[in-house]
């Protein structure tokens, strides 16, 4: 399985039109695309206006093919309109030499992960609801201890969230280009069900099986909390950010 990532800044009062070209547009012809077997539109919680567009593919195969299709362009173009203008401006020479400030115009963001571990079920089923919540935490782990890191969450782990009421799926993924950076994706029926998950002591227990296989820094930042109390951060933490499903269909 491969995860393909683009986050883009969509303008507040856009989103039934982003909706739209969706269900009308982008999903219709991402489900006639060779290998695609899911698509999803989430908004963060944490960060007003910034938007996901998730795909999963059957191999990385397909995913590129799709990209090199010239597909990929396609689609962007046809929710370009609705995207925030950029906020940075740069200064440059015009024809006529002389200076103007324009906007610069800043693309989406791709990241692409593969599997490292996945619950045996397929992806189940779901479209345009606005109740489905997608939680990632996104993990960095120490030098050397990656397999044993993966190992655990296999065996240990991702059974241990896939039982608990709500969750739909749950998903292991390594970023493509940082084998040391991990995404741990979960499908939720509904925001309730997943902050009484964060809520669970299981999800301290969990943490705890992994967190000698995660970054020095990480380490280095709980033995400080462990001393001196308080929080500490740095940029190698576990994080955790919470989307909503605005809309999206799985095609297996």
């Amino acid at each position: 399985m491969y995860l393909r990532l683009v986050h883009a800044n969509f303008q507040q009062d856009a989103l039934p039109k982003i909706r739209t070209v969706y269900d009308t547009k982008i999903i219709p012809r991402l489900q006639n695309t060779e290998g695609c077997l899911c698509v999803c539109a989430i908004i963060s919680e944490k960060h007003s206006g910034e938007g996901i567009s998730m795909t999963i593919w059957d191999t990385q195969t397909h995913a590129e093919a799709y990209e090199k299709s010239g597909t990929y362009e396609e689609l962007l173009d046809e929710v370009r309109p609705y995207l925030s203008d950029a906020s940075e401006w740069k200064m440059q020479l015009s024809e006529s030499l002389e200076l103007e400030y324009k906007p610069v115009t800043e693309d989406p963001v791709i990241k692409t992960y593969v599997a490292a571990a996945q619950t045996d079920e397929r992806i189940p089923p779901h479209h345009q609801t606005d109740t489905l919540y997608l939680r990632i935490i996104s993990l960095k782990t120490h030098p050397g201890m990656m397999e044993e890191f993966k190992l655990i969450y296999t065996n240990d782990i991702i059974l241990e969230i896939r039982k608990q009421e709500g969750c739909r799926f749950a998903f292991l993924t390594e970023n493509t280009k940082k084998e040391d950076e991990f995404l741990s994706i979960t499908l939720w029926d509904s925001k309730a069900d997943a902050d009484a998950y964060e809520k669970n002591k299981l999800y301290r227990e969990l943490t705890a099986k992994v967190r000698h296989t995660l970054s020095g820094w990480y380490q280095w930042k709980m033995a400080l909390e462990k001393e001196y109390g308080g929080r500490v951060t740095t940029s190698e933490d576990v994080t955790v950010d919470t989307y909503k499903v605005i809309t999206g269909k799985s095609f297996q």
